[in-house]
Order: structure tokens, then C-alpha cells, then sequence
């Protein structure tokens, strides 16, 4: 792996020493799938710069009673917990610490274990409950010294108190961070439950109503509605108008007169109408039923959300705010304040607790005044996205009321299929018709397109799209250059005004193409842009790509069934070959959610004394209480070092204290239904686009025609770091290695040393990059027309 540039200014945390350290971690409030990975990854962390780490258990019960609630914590103690949902440590409401007497007993149990360091994963109550904790601890310490409980030395050595917090909760709830613990594994569960009524309610043309969690944020209904395609949503932060119940109705005929044999409603618990009155799933039912006399069931998930093993991107969250709470405490100083570590966009970010804590209560406090709009602003950019997306979709207007752009726009994919594609294609068109586009889908990428294969598509005709896998329209690889008479002459012919590729690699290098093309055939000069979907995520220009998500969750997925297979065998380890082609970006951060012991790579090349080094690792943790050993390996890390040779390299040095099986996970990696990250994020950046091909329509319309030959008329929409950026192909061509068909600087590999430090592995950190503290913004600037947070 090169050296990152900027040597200088690199910080490693190999100065952060943890010795003479005490570290404590406990879960607290309600349970949320995520919990344990990021408990692992504070346990190991901890132990790995030299601090000493507890457990306590259940909650702050545990804190106040004290004895064997406090546990020191060694680093097989938190073998095979990653793939548990819930939390291992156990969770408790406790009243007692709510009053000064308990939190005096918690801090004289603290103080005998020489703790002055505190990880509390749990919800607002759990942390605020922390920072008073912190804010009395002075106090306490001088009552104890008083009663003689602790000696003036104890009193001393224990003055102060670091609180670290890190939010665990699938509501979302939680300002500050774009996702909490626990949100994406409950939406899983959610889309699981809502793909499998589609298909009975499609049989019988029913109606279900779907009631979800969240009394006081609608985050998991609103994302839910967008990710199946709902036909309404009530969240209690946009109570409907008077008069909703016959919009509503008329809305389900519509619908069932287009030939659409279910309806879908989803109400959050928490729902209210607009004079505060609650609705309820059993009112809507009840409804339904006398306006329409719909076939109408209800459903109520509850506890279902909250259970199950934690998804892909949980535990990957988990795992990076984990250690990431490590290296908060080790920089605390006296004035630090508590701060809780959050995520926005793709970065780690650290913000005073207290100020996410205080925005969380305004949303309250807005939503009681029945200031709605307030109250969306205040719970963030990512909820204000999906809100704006969710409204632009559902909002089917008459064909009378649609404004008349008589542009024609085109949408297709190309390159290998990626879940999440139907998603971003119905939202293109649905979103394109509401501008006053006609639509035009290519069937089979750039062989479809100089065939022909172009026909108008329709709002009905892109109906139950976002749970497909793969991809409706068809695609392939083929690239246009060898066809651009053809495909110039279907431009023509079908008048197509501006293109909307959604693809991988191929989609990227068809850009360019047609962008470089432009000086030869004038139909190319229009608007074009791409959205990356693919799996291997191996597209310049984004950190994320469509369909990588539901990938890593098949990987992630298999890995815990295979691991599994091995309980109650002898010790065992797998060797595991991942898809990428070039890229590492499935094995690293599928081998970071899967707990993998060694992960292979192209990216980082290896020799034999890397092989033998790894080997000897695996050897000695299988000679403890550790059971099971997975090693990952990228499909082209290495054209000598195979997958077999790895394997039977393993097999004969590990003779004696383990034995190996390896298994090729080939196509089942594409996977099945799209996981509910890559639905939303396919349908909110297919909007955007289509929104961004709107205005330079406009802008590039002159003298009766569309004319756009600017760089910045052919772009790619990523998301870098915290927004969404439209980024000239022709820009990102140098920061592309065509070779090996992969970006040059990948912003994942920084994960790489995580995954070691959590497998036991010694290596250097570069936390330059780590979250420094910020301040949580109230007021934002006019977003530009180039970016927006995801």
C-alpha cells in the first residue's frame, strides 16, 4: 500500500499510550443490533494501546450494584460476539442511578477498580445520565473521601472523569449523526417483513397497513416507505392536512385502478394528524375498509425490529466508532468535553454530547409546538433528504397538472448487474415524469442502445421496482466506442435529449467515451451522467457505489453460516474467496464485519513472509480458547498466491492444531433482494440526477435545441466523504488506474489497520484522519447546486 502523501502532517496513535489506564464499556437503555461489535472493537482497542478493560454489566444497574458486574475483559472474551445481536453484556433501565445515592455507589465501585475512562453505548437518556455522571464526579469523590470510603491517594488518582458516547438505537433519533447503531439492521428487518407480505397481499389484492417503530422520530418508517415503494407514510414529524383520509383513499383507487394489485401503508408508532390525535394502524384498517371496502389486514412488528444478528453496515459503524471512542478517551484532557462519536456522510466525527443531546430535545420541544418544518431541520440533512425524496416520488400529479419540458431523457445500465439498480431506474423515471421528461428506457446497455432497444416507460410501468435484484432493463458490458455511428443515429432518431447510465466500471469508461466523442458527433452534446452501481465499488469518483451494500451482506451472511459450521468441531479455519476482480474493497470490509483474521488484497501486495507470518499468528490464537480462524481473499490479490495454494499452505503448517476448508463464494455475492441501504440510495441519488439533468437541460437549451459541450455536462454522481458531488468524467480519468480497472487513492484502505487491530495483529494507525471535535450546526449555508449530504 503506497504511503499516503502529506507525510508530515500523519499522526500516528502509536503515541496514544493506554498504559496505567482503566477503560469501562456498558451498554444501557434499549437493546440495538451493532451493540456487541462495538463492544468488541472498545475491548480490543483498549487492550491493544495497553489500558486495562472492563465489562459491566447491565447498564448502569450493574455500575450501582457493583461485585461481579465488573468484569475485567480479556480479548477472547469477545471472540464470536460480532455476528450476536442484541447485547452479550446485558442492558437494564435503572431508576437508582437517577438519584444521588446511586450514583454514589456507582462511582465508589468505579473508583476500586481504578476506572476514570467510560464507553456508554445506549440512547440520549443513557447519555446524558453519563455527562451528569461526569459533570457531579468531583463531588462524589470528595462525599466518598468524607465517609472514608476511599483514602485521599484513590481520590487523586481517580480526579477525573473521561465519558465517551456512542449512540445505540434503531429509531435514528439522535441529532448529530446521520445513522445510529442499530438503524440499518432494524430497516432489514422491516424490508424483509414488507417484501414477504408483497407477494401474499399481490395474491389476495390486499391492503396491509404496517405499523413500525419510532414514537418520536418516523426515521424507520420514512426510509422503510421509500425503500418498498409505499403507497403512503404518517411519521409523526409531517402530520397529514385535514382532510387526508379521502386524499388517501382516492390515492389507493388510483392505484388498484392502474392495475396494482396491493397497497402498502406505513404508519410509525408515534403518528399523529395535525390537531395531535394519534393514528392508528386499527383507524386506518377501519377506514380503508368503509371508503373503499379494500380487503385490509394489519400488521405490527414491534420487538422483530430489535432482534436478529446486526447487518453488514452495523457492525462495519460499530467497529469504526469503537475504536474510534478508544482514541477519544486517550486524547481527553480535563477540559474536554463528554463527546459522542457520530457519523456523517462516510466519516467518523466527534461532537460535544451535551450539544446533540440539547438538539435532540428542540426536535421535541419544535414538534410539540407544531412547528414541523423546525423539527424536520433540526433532525438533519440525511432525514430532510429522505423526507424531499419520499415527497417527490409520491406525488403523482394528473398528466394535465405535469409541467411540459418537451425534453425526451434516456436511462439505462450497463456493466455486471448490481442490486439496487430498479431502484435507482423507477426513481429516475418517476422523478423525470414529475419534471415533464418523457422517459425512454434502453434495454441491454450499449448493445441495446445501437439495436434499438429504446421504448417510452411509463409511472405504472416501474411499479414494485426497488425490491428486485439485478437488473429489469437488461445490461452488459459492451462498451459504445466501437458503435457510435449507431448510437448517434438512435439519438437522432428517438430525439433523446440527455442520458442517465447507471453502472460499474464499464458505465464509467462509456462516459468518457462518448464524452471524448462529442468533436465528431454532435448528438452527444447533451447531458450525461452517471450513477456508480456496482458491487466490487471499484468506480472513481465516490466512496460508495449502489449495490456494494447488498453484496456485503451476502458475503457477511455466508461467513457466519460458515463459521458456525465449525462450532462444536475442532478448530477450523476457512479461507474464503471474494469477488472485486482488482479491488479489495468486498474482502476488507466484508473481512471487517465478519471478524476475518487475515484479509488478502491486490492493493497491498504480500509475499511468502507475509503467508508464513500469518500462519504462525492463526497458529498461536488457536493454541487459547479461540475456535475458529477466517481468512479472506480477493479473486485477484495475487496471480501466484491462489486461493488453493493458501489453502493447502494453511492445511500443512496448521497440522496438528487446526485444519482448513475453503470455499469460492462466486455469484450468490451479487445477492438476492437489494438491502434496504442500497434501495434508499439508489432512489435518492437517481432523484438527484434527474433534478441536476432538469437545470442543464435548461441552461444548454439555446436557438430550439439541446447544445451542452462543457466538461461539466458530463458527470459522474458520487458521494466523497459527507456529500454527494457531481465530478466531471473527464476529470476523474486521471485518478483512475485503467489497468486494473480501480481508483488510485481508496479511501477504505485506511480500514485496513482497524481489521488488524482487531484480529491481534500489531501495525501502524494513521489516525490524522480520526475525528476531531466539531460543533453540531444549526444553521446551514444555501446548499450549491454541486453537492448535497447524503
Amino acid at each position: 500500500m503506497a504511503a499516503p502523501k502529506r507525510q508530515d502532517t500523519r499522526k500516528f496513535f502509536e503515541n496514544l499510550s493506554g498504559a496505567g489506564k482503566s477503560i469501562a464499556v456498558l451498554t444501557s437503555g434499549g437493546d440495538a443490533q451493532g451493540m456487541n461489535a462495538a463492544v468488541r472493537a472498545v475491548v480490543r482497542m483498549g487492550i491493544y494501546v495497553g489500558a486495562k478493560v472492563y465489562f459491566i454489566h447491565e447498564g448502569y444497574q450493574g455500575m450501582v450494584d457493583g461485585g461481579d458486574n465488573i468484569k475485567e475483559a480479556t480479548w477472547e472474551s469477545v471472540s464470536s460476539m460480532l455476528q450476536v445481536g442484541g447485547t452479550v453484556i446485558g442492558s437494564a433501565r435503572c431508576k437508582e442511578f437517577r438519584t444521588h445515592e446511586g450514583r454514589l455507589k456507582a462511582a465508589h465501585n468505579l473508583v476500586q477498580h481504578g476506572i476514570t475512562n467510560l464507553c456508554v453505548i445506549g440512547g440520549d437518556g443513557s447519555l446524558t445520565g453519563a455527562n451528569l455522571f461526569r459533570e457531579e464526579w468531583s463531588g462524589l469523590l470528595d462525599e466518598l473521601l468524607q465517609q472514608g470510603l476511599i483514602n485521599e491517594e484513590a481520590a487523586r488518582s481517580n480526579s477525573e472523569l473521561h465519558i465517551v458516547g456512542m449512540v445505540g438505537s434503531i429509531d435514528n433519533d439522535f441529532c448529530g449523526t446521520d445513522m445510529t447503531i442499530g438503524t440499518d439492521s432494524a430497516l432489514h428487518r422491516i424490508i424483509e417483513v414488507v417484501d414477504a407480505i408483497m407477494t401474499t397481499a399481490q395474491s389476495h389484492q390486499r391492503t396491509f397497513v404496517l405499523e413500525v417503530m419510532g414514537r418520536h422520530c418516523g426515521y424507520l418508517a420514512l426510509v422503510s416507505a421509500l425503500a418498498c415503494g409505499a403507497d403512503w407514510v404518517f411519521i409523526p414529524e409531517m402530520p397529514p392536512e385535514d382532510g387526508w383520509e379521502d386524499n388517501m383513499c382516492q390515492k389507493l383507487s388510483e392505484n388498484r385502478a392502474d392495475k396494482k394489485r396491493l397497497n402498502i401503508i406505513i404508519v410509525a408508532e408515534g403518528a399523529i394528524d395535525c390537531h395531535n390525535k394519534a393514528i392508528t394502524p386499527d383507524y386506518i384498517k377501519d377506514l380503508v375498509v368503509r371508503n373503499l371496502g379494500f380487503d385490509t389486514r394489519v400488521t405490527i412488528l414491534g420487538h422483530v425490529q430489535r432482534g436478529g444478528t446486526p447487518s453488514a453496515f452495523d457492525r462495519i459503524l460499530a467497529s469504526r466508532m469503537g475504536v474510534e471512542a478508544v482514541l477519544a478517551l486517550l486524547e481527553a484532557s480535563a477540559n474536554t468535553p463528554a463527546c459522542v462519536v457520530s457519523l456523517v456522510g462516510n466519516q467518523a466525527v466527534r461532537l460535544p454530547l451535551m450539544e446533540c443531546v440539547q438538539m435532540t430535545q428542540e426536535v421535541q420541544k419544535a414538534m410539540d409546538e407544531k412547528k414541523f418544518d423546525e423539527a424536520v431541520r433540526l433532525r438533519g440533512r440525511s432525514f430532510e433528504n429522505n423526507l424531499t425524496t419520499y415527497r417527490l416520488l409520491s406525488n403523482r400529479k394528473a398528466d394535465s397538472e405535469l409541467p411540459n419540458s418537451s425534453f425526451n431523457v434516456a436511462v439505462m445500465n450497463v456493466g455486471a448487474p448490481a442490486a439496487g439498480m430498479n431502484a435507482a431506474v423507477r426513481s429516475a423515471v418517476r422523478v423525470g415524469i414529475t419534471e415533464g421528461h418523457k422517459m425512454f428506457a434502453v434495454s441491454d446497455g450499449f448493445e441495446g442502445f445501437y439495436k434499438g432497444q429504446i421504448r417510452e416507460i411509463k409511472w405504472g410501468d416501474v411499479g414494485g421496482w426497488t425490491g428486485q435484484g439485478g437488473s429489469l432493463l437488461g445490461t452488459k458490458r459492451t462498451l459504445p466506442g466501437k458503435h457510435l455511428d449507431k448510437i448517434a443515429e438512435q439519438m437522432r432518431v428517438h430525439n433523446i435529449n440527455a442520458l442517465l447510465v447507471i453502472g460499474g466500471f464499464e458505465a464509467f469508461e462509456s462516459l468518457l467515451q462518448l464524452y471524448e466523442a462529442r468533436a465528431d458527433y454532435e448528438e452527444f452534446c447533451i447531458p450525461m451522467c452517471m450513477l456508480p452501481a456496482t458491487i466490487s465499488n471499484n468506480v472513481p469518483g465516490t466512496d460508495l457505489s449502489i449495490g456494494a451494500d447488498t453484496s456485503l451482506n451476502a458475503i457477511v451472511e455466508t461467513c457466519d453460516r460458515i463459521k458456525q459450521s465449525a462450532s462444536g468441531t475442532k478448530r477450523r479455519v476457512f479461507i474464503i474467496e471474494t469477488m472485486g476482480g482488482y479491488c479489495g474493497y468486498l474482502a476488507t470490509v466484508g473481512g471487517l464485519a465478519a471478524g476475518a483474521d487475515t484479509v488478502y488484497i491486490y492493493e497491498e501486495p504480500f509475499d511468502i513472509r507475509d503467508l508464513q507470518a500469518n500462519v504462525q499468528h492463526l497458529t498461536e490464537k488457536m493454541k487459547t480458547t479461540i475456535q475458529r480462524g477466517l481468512v479472506l481473499r480477493n479473486e485477484n490479490s495475487n496471480e501466484n498466491f491462489t486461493t488453493d495454494f493458501i489453502y493447502q499452505l494453511y492445511t500443512e503448517e496448521g497440522r496438528g492444531v487446526f485444519d482448513c476448508r475453503k470455499n469460492i463464494l462466486g455469484h450468490m455475492q451479487q445477492g438476492g433482494a437489494p438491502s434496504p441501504f442500497d434501495r434508499n440510495f439508489g432512489t435518492k441519488i437517481s432523484a438527484k440526477a434527474i433534478q441536476w439533468i432538469t437545470r442543464t437541460l435548461k441552461d444548454s437549451f439555446k436557438g430550439g435545441r439541446v447544445f451542452a459541450n462543457s466538461e461539466d455536462t458530463a458527470c459522474l454522481l458520487g458521494m466523497r466523504r459527507r456529500a454527494l458531488v457531481f465530478q466531471p468524467v473527464s476529470q476523474l480519468r486521471d485518478e483512475t488506474d485503467f489497468v486494473h480497472r480501480i481508483p488510485k487513492e481508496q479511501w477504505w484502505l485506511k480500514l485496513r489497520p482497524l481489521m488488524k487491530i482487531l484480529a491481534k495483529y500489531k501495525t501502524s494507525y494513521d489516525v490524522s484522519d480520526s475525528g476531531q471535535l466539531e460543533h453540531v450546526t444549526r444553521v446551514r449555508p444555501k446548499e450549491s447546486n454541486t453537492s448535497s449530504a447524503i
